[in-house]
């Protein structure tokens, strides 16, 4: 079997719709500029249209046109706002879909280093057994919600950010970047859960989270394992957590700033290893992004004029 496989080589059946990753990184970068936002979003409208092209996503952009995926990333999950539902299935998707490349990162982190201390690998094992149940929780979760496996396009974005040929970074990014996020966005879901009533999910994704703690914490120690004794290897594998952290964070969506979309389960990251210091690095990096209101303007602004040119060319015709 081929060792330190690239993201686009990863295995999906026909139900899968590959997407490109050219957006989920983009915004890491923006300047807090609403005029620079647009510019860049009217660039990528084609190719956002397309990668959504006979997917369920397709009604998000013919309501919000390229603005849609900044509705989806800067807005927090509301039960009451105008197409929370598809939204609310459009996330849950994209945990599946996470959930299916944190088992082809950890099932990969086992078999690209084969001289890895035996304890590694058998931290590495469990954390491929706990993944496959995630993906069979989160399966059935979008089909409770009304979803289905393969409705919108999977992105490998995060498999292609975490997943380093040097050990230490490897868990840098898979287990404190990757997994990290996920305790940020299953702590946001267990908040919904509860404001809607919704036991079932409530219930599934809690125990979830329970065993991402531990995966961060699988992290924590080989990240210090594997960089004893040596002080520039850990700067390098911190610089690389940092960057992989600013890359999940969507331009400060997801941060400790106060009007973030979802932010960071500051108690459960501790538990899972986090020291105080980390967490006010985290929050510093993630908080670097474009300002809400800048996204949301510039939003509001994507969305006019995507109506305005549709409602244009259906008058010509």
């Amino acid at each position: 079997m081929k060792r330190f496989i690239e993201p686009n080589e990863l295995a999906r059946d026909s139900r899968f719709i590959r997407q490109d990753n050219a957006m989920a990184t983009v915004l890491a970068s923006m300047p807090d500029d609403v005029d620079a936002i647009v510019a860049a979003f009217e660039q990528f409208s084609p190719m956002i249209e397309e990668s959504v092209r006979g997917t369920a996503a397709q009604e998000l952009f013919e309501a919000y046109g390229p603005a849609f995926t900044l509705v989806v990333l800067n807005e927090p999950l509301d039960p009451d706002s105008a197409a929370a539902t598809m939204r609310l299935i459009l996330r849950m998707h994209g945990i599946f879909v996470g959930e299916l490349q944190a088992l082809e990162g950890a099932a990969r982190s086992l078999w690209d280093f084969p001289d890895a201390p035996w304890e590694f690998k058998m931290n590495m094992a469990r954390q491929c057994w706990d993944e496959g149940r995630h993906v069979q929780i989160f399966e059935k979760l979008l089909e409770h919600l009304g979803g289905h496996v393969g409705m919108f396009p999977e992105s490998t974005f995060l498999f292609e950010a975490a997943c380093s040929d040097d050990p230490a970074m490897r868990v840098a990014g898979v287990n404190r970047g990757l997994e990290g996020l996920a305790c940020d966005v299953f702590r946001d879901m267990i908040r919904y859960a509860e404001k809607t009533g919704d036991e079932v999910m409530q219930q599934a994704v809690d125990y979830v989270l329970a065993d991402e703690i531990t995966h961060v914490r699988f992290g924590s120690e080989w990240v210090k394992e594997f960089t004893k004794g040596d002080p520039e290897h850990l700067q390098k594998t911190q610089d690389f957590r940092r960057e992989v952290d600013k890359q999940f964070s969507f331009g400060g969506s997801r941060s400790d700033r106060e009007d973030a979309a979802i932010p960071i389960a500051w108690e459960d990251r501790k538990e899972a290893g986090f020291s105080e210091e980390e967490l006010q690095d985290l929050a510093s990096v993630s908080a670097e992004g474009p300002s809400k209101e800048t996204l949301t303007q510039a939003a509001q602004i994507l969305r006019e004029r995507f109506h305005a040119k549709r409602n244009g060319e259906g008058a010509r015709s």
